[in-house]
């Protein structure tokens, strides 16, 4: 088992040159932003159906309601936030994941993001247009 001195003592004279090295760091930390972006994407996305939730459960909790449109009208806004959320989180993904180099991670696709983004937000408007359509009760 090797001491921690050791592991932390410099690299000895025949190792890479400290400009490899360098290079190695950076395409690392590209690769790390990479893979932040996709965690952002992830987050960006949960949010959108978290707000899709909140626009359901309002509709569900408040179905009786005078006017019928009122709770109609504030769970669509609702929603509608999370059709803008789908689509600005696969945009940004987008821009980011064409601007970086990837070295030595298997990036999600962009047509991924893409699909998943186009069909959540055509899933939520399915439901805006079903929530105006159907009868109430």
């Amino acid at each position: 088992m090797p001491k921690i001195d050791d592991m932390l003592k410099a690299p000895a004279a025949n190792d890479e040159p400290p400009e490899e090295l360098a290079l190695d760091r950076t395409d690392l930390a590209e690769d790390r932003t990479v893979l932040a972006n996709e965690r952002t994407f992830a987050s960006w996305s949960r949010t959108g159906f978290a707000a899709v939730g909140i626009g359901l459960g309002f509709k569900a909790l408040f179905v009786n309601m005078e006017p019928s449109w009122v709770p109609r009208s504030i769970a669509s806004i609702f929603l509608g936030i999370g059709i803008l959320l789908f689509l600005t989180a696969e945009r940004r993904a987008c821009v980011i994941l064409h601007r970086l180099s990837v070295h030595k991670v298997v990036p999600v696709r962009d047509n991924g993001l893409k699909f998943f983004a186009y069909a959540s937000s055509f899933a939520v408007a399915c439901l805006i247009a079903a929530l105006w359509l159907l009868p109430q009760g």
